[in-house]
């Protein structure tokens, strides 16, 4: 009434709201999701020649989850710029049995620079947390862990009620 949708009415008007993209000729009728058909994502496509563009009629530029999908699997990853020492790096691709994931994210910078200090790993002064986490996640990579003499030790530990730190005390 007063120019302004209700909240009510701009939900039923976003649920009726179609993909805003036209694939080979044909307008897409999937429903739209939050992800837009921006400029940027526009020159993806068009550097990516993909068969897609933006319907002249179509009064927003929302698209579906479908070809949100398609334009994110031909984005090219930008590689960061790596020293000569990282080329010999262990591959990141293993499957998951091989390579386990560690979030170093969510650990304290002390943490991380007490890692850093414990494993004598060389890096210029003043890392942010990024950048230290990137060094240190390079270096837990590169760790060789003998997997099943490891699990058997920890599996006698256990049962044995016995940690490492008292093993240290016994030899004392």
């Amino acid at each position: 009434m007063n120019g302004y949708r209700s909240e009510q009415e701009e939900q039923t008007a976003k649920s009726e709201q179609i993909c805003c993209l036209v694939e080979d000729g044909n307008r897409c009728k999937l429903t739209a999701g939050n992800a837009s058909y921006s400029k940027r994502i526009q020159k993806t496509v068009a550097q990516r020649k993909l068969k897609l563009s933006l319907d002249v009629n179509a009064r927003h530029i929302y698209i579906c989850e479908h070809h949100k999908n398609m334009i994110q699997s031909v984005r090219s990853k930008r590689k960061r710029k790596e020293s000569e020492d990282d080329h010999d790096s262990l591959d990141v691709s293993l499957p998951l049995p091989f390579h386990t994931i560690v979030d170093f994210c969510t650990l304290q910078v002390n943490t991380l620079r007490r890692y850093k200090r414990h494993y004598k790993l060389q890096t210029r002064q003043g890392l942010n947390k990024a950048q230290l986490v990137e060094t240190i996640q390079r270096h837990f990579k590169q760790i060789d862990c003998p997997e099943k003499e490891t699990v058997a030790y920890f599996i006698y530990m256990v049962k044995t009620n016995k940690s490492k730190l008292d093993q240290k005390q016994d030899n004392s």
